[in-house]
């Protein structure tokens, strides 16, 4: 290494500044693991500051002076606050003057494992493969850089995407190593097993070396012997290895030293390290990406969700309002924040827009940038940017941040690293919500199949099975919640926020046939394509053609957007239950490799995402909008069926009238037709700018319809009414009485021939 570290005097690292400083006095002594050949020296080495940590807590901001030497640099810490088992909070931490103002139900937290450090971002691909090696391996797919917490393997095992890093050797001289590029104090290990559906293997003890060249190794030490760190016990759960002494290094190894009997050496590991400020350090010039909006970026339990959202209606209480559309299993409350300038009331020709989050309770970073949006939509509306303004204005928007909060409670205690990948994917009742939908796809096609007029089939409003609606049908509290939603409000767009990739999918998600996998597009799917194309080519992450492939698939070949059904299916999902039970448009997407990153990483995921949650909402504002209306009277006619031909999939106006029928720019024949109407048919025609085409409806009741509606009235029919009801009975009998001669002709002419025939035979 080009340039040496020096020995850090003081760091802090839990809790309280002013305990630490005081204990340190005492019990705080500087060791040294071993001596390099290198001669120059620091003048100052500090602690990178970490925004925050994964439970919000501001993490250590402590400088120490540094002295001539060329050691690794270690620091003692009191056994109360780094415990290599679990760290637990404080009792005499400092308390924010936040929290001190906070109701006093809501501001004690449960206790739950702290780490001291974030981690370098193995599993959230912030560290590069090229940083990563090892001292063996048996073939490519189970390289070093497969070596990351929590990566998912493919179905096959010997392909290039398998589930960790494998020795190719079984003895202790193996390791895997990870290159910090900074000086780094490292502070502990997270072990998981191989990910895989044939094999077992985990690496049960292991031991950390560190160093500052990646030529001398030094095995950390748990007082005069080396320092073992107790392992995994199965595939998936990770585990805690917290340095007995954090240590200021720039490598680390992790060096298995026993594994399970009937594998090999094989993991996936994270590496928790806090940055340090060396002068002398090339990368040092570079900025740590974060975001410039002043947001709360932490990980919020279901407390802290409420709170916040409380404090966006107080900042904003014009254009917010919070409701409940329901509980979860274990009661938490399903809060929807709504943001629009009249809250509370839909607005004729408004169209309502949603996003969901958190349907998976582990999949947390949709939760976090679902709350960001609510706060930035509120400041920015209060500075007057003009392009929020008008979304406000003219859209009314719904927020749904926890779909699944008692898996996301579960997932939580956990922590972002510690979770395990299905940690809280889950309801309490053991539910996975994204296929606990109605699956209407089948009962569409199956209609269609025996059907001898498929135009006779149903394309839209397919009601719910008997099935799903008896006592003991399994739905999930949270579902029947969510349907009920969308019962009651006329949404036109949403989207659903997911984790542990980077792709954005769309309808169907079920295939036909029950194919494993297989492109099943729907009537609208150019629109869909575009929609899905909207958002992943606005992301930052998703738009970057040399960004690494999540886990075992390239969405970059689709340009980063999928057919739900293409990838794998999932009969009962809630998109394709929008799509088919409502007037809805919805998309999933998936927000990131790491389905539970740390706080740190929050900023930057918000701004990897912003510009793509406001352009996706956007859109709903593309296509046809209109009221149809009575023409006589000029009420709104709801449940008006709208048809566009060329696309086999209606949609129908909402209680006063409106509809919304997204669509892409061109031409259209619009057809809509209510009962006791007579259709209306317009051509209408969708341009490229981003509002829709206003394209309204009069209709005309039946003369039927009329006379139904004045007898039921016991009123006087009107004579131009009298005189249309008798032209019309005239038709019909003329109608009647032409079929009748046709077939009286018909049957003479059969008569005569018969007769014919037999004289002949005769």
């Amino acid at each position: 290494m080009e340039n040496p570290l020096c020995i850090l005097a003081a760091v802090i690292l839990l809790g309280g500044f002013l305990d630490a400083a005081a204990a340190q006095k005492n019990d705080t002594a500087t060791e040294s693991f071993y001596s390099s050949s290198i001669n120059s020296t620091l003048k100052s080495v500090t602690v990178e500051p970490q925004s925050h940590s994964r439970e919000g807590q501001t993490a250590p901001t402590a400088a120490a002076a540094a002295t001539a030497g060329t050691k690794l640099l270690t620091t003692t810490v009191r056994k109360n606050q780094l415990d290599t088992k679990n760290t637990k909070k404080n009792s005499k931490e400092v308390i924010s003057k936040k929290e001190k103002q906070e109701d006093s139900e809501e501001k004690t937290e449960d206790e739950k494992t702290q780490l001291d450090c974030p981690p370098l971002g193995l599993e959230s691909l912030r560290v590069d493969d090229s940083q990563i090696t090892a001292s063996s391996y048996p073939r490519t797919g189970l390289g070093p850089h497969r070596g990351r917490l929590n990566i998912q393997s493919g179905i096959h095992d010997g392909d290039i995407y398998d589930g960790a890093w494998c020795a190719e050797y079984k003895d202790q001289h193996q390791w895997l190593e990870v290159d910090a590029l900074h000086p780094t104090l490292f502070t502990g290990v997270i072990l998981q097993g191989r990910n895989s559906i044939w094999r077992w293997d985990w690496v049960k003890t292991y031991k950390v070396q560190l160093s500052n060249d990646s030529v001398h190794w030094e095995t950390c030490m748990n007082g005069t012997k080396h320092a073992i760190f107790v392992g995994n016990e199965n595939q998936e759960i990770p585990v805690l290895g917290l340095l007995p002494v954090p240590t200021v290094a720039r490598f680390i190894r992790i060096n298995p030293q026993t594994w399970y009997e009937n594998g090999t050496i094989c993991f996936r590991a994270e590496i928790l390290g806090c940055r340090v400020n060396d002068p002398h350090d090339i990368y040092a010039t570079e900025q740590e990406p974060g975001s410039k909006d002043s947001l709360d970026f932490r990980h919020h339990n279901y407390k802290e969700m409420r709170k916040l959202m409380k404090s966006v209606t107080e900042e904003c209480p014009d254009i917010t309002r919070i409701y409940t559309i329901g509980k979860s299993y274990l009661g938490l409350k399903l809060y929807v924040m709504e943001i629009s300038d009249n809250p509370g009331k839909h607005e004729l020709g408004e169209p309502e827009f949603r996003y969901v989050a958190g349907m998976h309770g582990n999949e947390a970073l949709g939760r976090e940038l679902v709350l960001n949006l609510m706060q930035y939509i509120c400041r920015e509306y209060k500075k007057g940017n003009q392009r929020i303004v008008r979304l406000v204005t003219d859209t009314r928007i719904h927020l749904l941040p926890s779909m699944n909060p008692d898996g996301y409670e579960a997932a939580y205690e956990k922590g972002s690293e510690l979770a395990s990948w299905a940690e809280g994917r889950y309801t309490f009742d053991r539910i996975d919500l994204n296929s606990n939908f109605p699956d209407l796809n089948n009962i569409m096609w199956d209609a269609q199949e025996v059907a001898a007029d498929k135009s006779k089939v149903s394309n839209h409003y397919i009601p719910m099975p008997e099935y799903y609606t008896r006592e003991d049908a399994v739905v999930a509290p949270e579902t029947r919640s969510v349907i009920n939603w969308m019962q009651d409000i006329p949404f036109v767009l949403s989207a659903n926020f997911h984790g542990g990739e980077l792709v954005i999918t769309y309808p169907y998600d079920c295939t036909r046939d029950w194919a494993p996998v297989e492109d099943t597009p729907t009537a609208d799917n150019a629109f869909f394509r575009w929609l899905s194309h909207v958002y992943a080519s606005t992301n930052l992450v998703l738009a970057n053609p040399d960004r690494r492939v999540c886990h075992s698939e390239d969405f970059q070949q689709h340009n980063n957007i999928i057919n739900g059904g293409a990838w794998h299916t999932v009969p009962g999902s809630m998109n394709d239950f929008s799509y088919l039970h409502t007037n809805c448009f919805e998309v999933t997407v998936e927000l990131s490799c790491d389905k539970f990153p740390h706080a740190s990483e929050l900023p930057i995921e918000w701004e990897n995402n912003k510009e793509s949650l406001i352009v996706y909402m956007e859109q709903v504002h593309r296509g046809l909008k209109g009221v149809v209306r009575d023409k006589l009277t000029k009420k709104g006619i709801a449940d008006a069926i709208i048809k566009v031909e060329d696309h086999d999939h209606d949609i129908r106006s909402a209680a006063d009238g409106d509809y919304w029928r997204l669509l892409n720019p061109g031409q259209y024949k619009v057809v809509v037709w209510a009962e006791g109407y007579y259709p209306s048919v317009r051509h209408c025609n969708v341009g490229m700018e981003l509002h829709a085409t206003i394209c309204d409806f009069g209709l005309t009741k039946t003369s039927i319809q009329r006379l139904k509606e004045i007898r039921a009235r016991g009123g006087k029919i009107p004579q131009d009414l009298q005189l249309r009801l008798r032209a019309l009975r005239l038709r019909k009998l003329r109608a009647s009485t032409k079929a009748t001669n046709r077939l009286r002709e018909s049957q003479q002419k059969q008569a005569r021939k018969a007769r014919s025939s037999g004289a002949q035979r005769v």
